[in-house]
């Protein structure tokens, strides 16, 4: 890696959402004159509606998989990226920093990863529909619209909030949302886990939204304060009056254009010290 800036970004989509969800950002980033990418989770290359009308892909998906699928893909790249993650995907993101990838990282209203037990009363009532059957384990799981505005966009208008829903929304995974909620209590390391002694982590912020239900910001207040690196960087902003989905909706370029500035900051490059 050379000791230039880094000129390309890699952007982790979340679930109940697809790469889709970043396209404001990347348009934004690309005419700043950066490589965007925007990987999709394995089975998920495809556009949201097809998704919709076949959720094979989402019901088959495992933690395992979509950290492989990623890991493949950045390997493929020239040159290493700052990485994103928006709420599941800002889990994956910090797994992918813990495995060495990456020169700096932003998670955005990050769902934990293993060992944060915070778990706030917002945050079960927005994954109730998934979890109050165990059956749902086996099977893609939807929101409907009222349920999908509680969760991701509260604090925007029912017309807002309605569309993004019909641009954005598809079922999740209800095996991997099972798992990770179980992942505290089963022996040993499970998929989303990361050492959060690692002295060779790259830079990691937390970005997180005030009004966020599903990952309200007490979860990334005790996922940051986890890390405890040596020499490593580790730090937590909140945005006021801000839902789980600031990756859209009023605001996003301020939180896009914090996000970039910081990691530009932070990144680590061959002349970083470790």
């Amino acid at each position: 890696m050379s000791a230039s800036a880094p000129d390309s970004i890699v952007l982790v989509h979340g679930f109940w959402v697809t790469p889709r969800s970043w396209e404001h950002w990347k348009a934004r980033y690309e005419a700043k004159g950066f490589t965007v990418h925007t990987p999709a989770y394995p089975g998920f290359e495809v556009e949201v509606e097809a998704l919709r009308a076949d959720p094979t892909p989402i019901a088959d998906l495992t933690i395992e998989a979509i950290i492989s699928h990623l890991e493949g893909f950045l390997d493929t790249l020239d040159t290493t990226p700052i990485l994103m993650g928006h709420s599941a995907g800002g889990a994956f993101m910090q797994v992918l920093l813990d495995h060495g990838y990456g020169c700096a990282g932003v998670a955005l209203n990050s769902a934990p990863t293993e060992g944060v037990r915070v778990t706030p009363w917002t945050q079960l009532h927005s994954v109730f529909p998934v979890l109050k059957n165990p059956a749902n384990h086996h099977k893609a799981v939807g929101f409907d619209a009222e349920q999908w505005k509680y969760a991701f966009t509260n604090t925007y208008t029912d017309e807002e909030s309605l569309a993004f829903y019909e641009r954005y929304h598809i079922p999740a995974s209800g095996r991997v949302l099972f798992d990770s909620v179980l992942a505290n209590f089963k022996p040993g390391h499970q998929d989303a886990w990361v050492d959060f002694k690692n002295p060779n982590r790259a830079p990691l912020l937390f970005l997180s939204g005030s009004e966020d239900h599903i990952m309200p910001n007490s979860v990334q207040a005790s996922n940051a304060k986890h890390y405890k690196g040596e020499g490593t960087i580790t730090e937590h902003e909140t945005y006021e009056g801000r839902p789980h989905l600031m990756v859209a909706g009023e605001g996003w370029e301020e939180v896009a254009d914090r996000a970039l500035e910081w990691a530009l900051d932070n990144a680590r490059t061959a002349a970083t010290p470790v």
